[in-house]
């Protein structure tokens, strides 16, 4: 796992905030399409009706969410007998293999639906996989995405988490 990763992914700690500072903001502007504060998906994240499911980890994917968009890390699950794809944030952020999360894993993940091009998707804000390990992807009250975040504002959330 990268010292970026380590951050936010961590054994036995049950919150992480802070994630790949370095690559997110030094990302080329093209790498980070349609994943902006305003931009038309952020906006499909409803922090109202956030819920929760338990699934079983069945592949590791990179998608593109929405046309135009740079790519996405998603998990396919299986929760019982039905298949999600599940977003979790753009590559830039955090690369597939960088996670912390493999095929068989038991998570549970919350998070929201969102149609996108007719299809559902579960858009995630945390990942949490046995009692070892979270991925904390957005703020819980409100949805802020932490890849829209600058390097002071996730300090705090970090700090504010920390006490």
């Amino acid at each position: 796992m990268t010292s970026r990763l380590a951050a936010l992914v961590r054994p036995v700690i049950p919150l992480a905030l802070i994630f790949c500072l370095g690559i997110a903001f030094a990302a080329d502007p093209a790498e980070k399409k349609g994943w902006g504060t305003d931009d038309p998906y952020n906006k499909l994240f409803n922090s109202k009706e956030v819920e929760k499911i338990k699934a079983k980890v069945v592949k590791l994917a990179e998608v593109v969410p929405m046309a135009g968009m740079s790519p996405a890390t998603a998990l396919e699950v299986l929760e019982g007998s039905n298949a999600i794809l599940v977003h979790l944030c753009p590559v830039w952020f955090a690369k597939p293999a960088d996670i912390g999360i493999k095929p068989g894993d038991q998570v549970t993940i919350r998070g929201c639906w969102a149609e996108i091009n007719g299809k559902d998707v579960f858009l995630a804000s945390k990942v949490k996989k046995g009692e070892s390990m979270e991925l904390k992807l957005r703020l819980t009250r409100d949805g802020t995405p932490f890849w829209t975040m600058t390097p002071e504002q996730l300090a705090k959330e970090k700090s504010s988490k920390e006490d």
